[in-house]
């Protein structure tokens, strides 16, 4: 049986199979951790986190935490958080390389998701199928590449307190944002970036720029995930708006686990969907 490996960047801590594993990413300040596995409340994570003023940051899995996900399985399919953001990629090939020169006789392939959090619920998902149609281990990669190109993600986050706090944008842009109820809007790009495409005041218009990127974007009423940090309400308004252009559509929602919770925040909405 293939067994499907995949960083906390993904939300999930289980899938319609029964060989999955999570290794936990953290989130650090200069006073804390946050390890984002199944004990982590984020809740109270993200408490501390509104209140902290000084620097935080993330780190990737260990090499040693990887192989112990590795242990005992034959093939192995690994998901990553964009490389292009952290070294969870780097860290899981590296874990690769050394576990099989220990273990010459496992398979083991590690995908980049080119995203985080919601795309990479549509991938897991769509890795569960292959596997249930008893497709190769060489087909379920090929397909899996081919399909990540074909999948977008869009977000909406009315506060970027963290990403100010780590550095990754200006302190005071992040606070003029959350005080005028501004959220920024964005998507992934093909190369595993996050663009900010354009802003938005208030809850409602961001959801309607949302439907209008994915339409944009070639989304013609497939599958789709939508995660929220402890926003549920949002969520669930995200799904009517795009169910009410397309009704078959087959959308579900997913809470998110730490480290996604920590880059989008309270009221943060993702939303994923095949093209």
């Amino acid at each position: 049986m293939v067994r499907i490996v995949a960083d906390s960047s993904c939300d999930l801590f289980t899938v319609d199979h029964e060989d999955f594993r999570t290794v936990p990413l953290t989130i650090y300040t200069d006073e804390r951790s946050f390890l984002d596995d199944e004990n982590l409340n984020v809740t109270e994570m993200l408490d501390y986190l509104e209140k902290y003023k000084n620097r935080s940051y993330t780190s990737c899995p260990s090499i040693d935490a990887w192989s112990e996900a590795f242990d005992g399985a034959k093939e192995i399919i690994v998901l990553t958080v964009t490389s292009a953001l952290s070294g969870s990629y780097n860290s899981a090939l590296i874990a690769k390389q050394m576990y099989q020169e220990k273990n010459p006789d496992v398979r083991i392939e590690v995908i980049d998701s080119l995203s985080t959090g919601a795309e990479e619920v549509l991938a897991l998902n769509k890795m569960v199928s292959l596997i249930k149609e008893r497709l190769s281990f060489e087909e379920i990669i090929e397909t899996m590449r081919e399909y990540i190109r074909k999948s977008r993600l869009f977000f909406s986050f009315f506060s970027i307190h963290n990403l100010a706090q780590n550095g990754r944008v200006n302190k005071t842009v992040a606070a003029a944002l959350n005080v005028l109820n501004i959220s920024i809007i964005g998507t992934a790009t093909e190369y595993g970036k996050i663009s900010v495409t354009s802003k938005a005041r208030g809850e409602k218009k961001s959801l309607q720029i949302l439907v209008e990127e994915m339409k944009k974007a070639g989304y013609s009423g497939g599958k789709a995930i939508i995660t929220h940090t402890e926003n549920e309400t949002a969520a669930n308004s995200l799904k009517e708006l795009v169910l009410k252009d397309y009704p078959e559509a087959d959308i579900k929602i997913v809470p998110t686990r730490g480290l996604c919770s920590y880059y989008m925040e309270r009221k943060g909405v993702v939303i994923s969907c095949e093209i």
